[in-house]
């Protein structure tokens, strides 16, 4: 079962973008209880129904005429196009897949700046971490949102919240979100997990909010 995007909604690109897990169905890909496989592995594991899949994709953008979110499944080499939807985009990408439609002329001029407003643009000036330094890793992950944030760990929703109206800025970290930790989501800078993918709760939740998002970093144990 799987997640796919006609285009890439951090940056606007497209190509091949998703998330996807062998041997599992429903919630489990967007749970985030499990770390996800890039969608491009498909192709080698079931290129009959990755070229299926790639077409579908294709004919649903341009249908709706915009980036579209994708839910599916396989069941014993069958392909099941579960749901589809307009998906969301971070501010970048609004702006970059606007131009791209109206480049390929999908879409006009009109059109195009109806479908980036003035908040998303000011979205763009998100800030970004100083790399001259050479700053040492811990961990790497997914980044699932564009953007940096700092702040102290917290590694509970309530905690960030009290810190949060203290005045701190904190970092929520956690195995993976869900729908109990939106306050503390809501407080952070930005979440951090340890568990799944660009798809996941976390991600797709920090994307719609405008936060920083790392999903699935690595030799890190919450």
């Amino acid at each position: 079962t799987g997640v796919a995007f006609t285009r890439d909604p951090a940056t606007g690109e497209r190509g091949v973008y998703g998330d996807y897990l062998a041997n599992a169905q429903g919630e489990d890909v967007v749970a985030g209880i499990r770390n996800t496989m890039p969608l491009q592995d498909l192709e080698g594991r079931d290129k009959a129904s990755y070229d299926e899949l790639m077409a579908i994709m294709t004919k649903l953008e341009e249908h709706y005429k915009d980036l579209c979110d994708i839910e599916f499944t396989i069941e014993r080499g069958k392909l099941w196009m579960l749901q589809t939807r307009v998906g969301k985009r971070t501010a970048a990408a609004a702006f970059v897949i606007a131009t791209h439609l109206v480049d390929e002329g999908v879409i006009d001029l009109d059109e195009a700046t109806q479908r980036v407003t003035g908040a998303q643009l000011a979205q763009l000036m998100f800030p970004t971490f100083d790399l001259s330094d050479a700053p040492e890793q811990l961990t790497r992950g997914v980044g699932a949102s564009p953007g940096a944030a700092v702040g102290k760990a917290v590694f509970d929703a309530q905690q960030a919240v009290a810190m949060a109206k203290e005045g701190e800025q904190v970092i929520l970290v956690r195995r993976e979100t869900n729908p109990d930790d939106l306050p503390g989501m809501i407080a952070a800078q930005g979440i951090l997990t340890s568990r799944g993918g660009k798809t996941s709760h976390a991600a797709v939740v920090a994307r719609g909010m405008g936060k920083t998002c790392v999903c699935g970093a690595d030799e890190l144990d919450v």
